[in-house]
């Protein structure tokens, strides 16, 4: 395990629930002005289980992030911290992929947070 992996630098927060040699599945559950140590992920896909809102910090940007319950949003390689800055909890669902990303799409990827492509 990588020492900037969520599972060791907030295992309070991310939970294993699934593993195989393609794909990591981490629950994530925190409350209101819960925040993460910087971490980072993979290629994912987020599941939102509960409606929240976050602030996003890579470095010196940052982004907010408002969500309905029951999105499914694409989250690029990225290394991160997060904060809870709204008035419910933030409960998710990453999907994480093993596998490289294709050589056809090796385009920098200049985002933070999820998006919805």
């Amino acid at each position: 395990m990588r020492d900037n992996d969520p599972l060791v630098t907030n295992p309070e927060l991310y939970t294993l629930i699934f593993e195989n040699d393609r794909v990591r599945v981490l629950r994530y559950l925190d409350h209101p002005g819960d925040r993460t140590a910087p971490h980072s992920h993979p290629d994912s896909v987020m599941v939102t289980l509960s409606d929240f809102t976050r602030r996003i910090t890579a470095g010196e940007r940052e982004v907010e992030v408002d969500l309905p319950a029951g999105q499914a949003r694409w989250v690029a390689a990225q290394q991160h911290a997060g904060e809870n800055i709204g008035t419910s909890r933030t409960h998710s669902i990453f999907i994480e992929l093993k596998e490289p990303q294709p050589a056809h799409l090796t385009t920098p990827i200049d985002t933070i947070g999820p998006t919805s492509h």
